[in-house]
């Protein structure tokens, strides 16, 4: 009877591997996002900036408000 000769060391190294890939396969799952969908999110979010910059009031008139009020009495 012949038992077969294993390097441990090389089994040791793809164990560590397949966890490594493991981990990284449930992170990608996890936190990940395709190209596809961050390009989506960064275009909604172009067009709700826009919207808000199309809808915003601009107050550049001419304010008078510091001549109305004189904190000095009047003598």
């Amino acid at each position: 009877m012949t038992a077969e000769i294993i390097n441990l060391n090389k089994v040791r190294k793809a164990r560590e591997r397949a966890d490594r890939e493991r981990e990284a396969h449930e992170n990608r799952l996890k936190y990940g996002q395709s190209k596809v969908e961050r390009s989506l999110a960064d275009a909604q979010q172009r067009k709700t900036q826009g919207e808000l910059d199309g809808a915003r009031r601009d107050d550049n008139g001419p304010s008078n408000d510091a001549d109305d009020f004189d904190p000095s009495p009047a003598s």
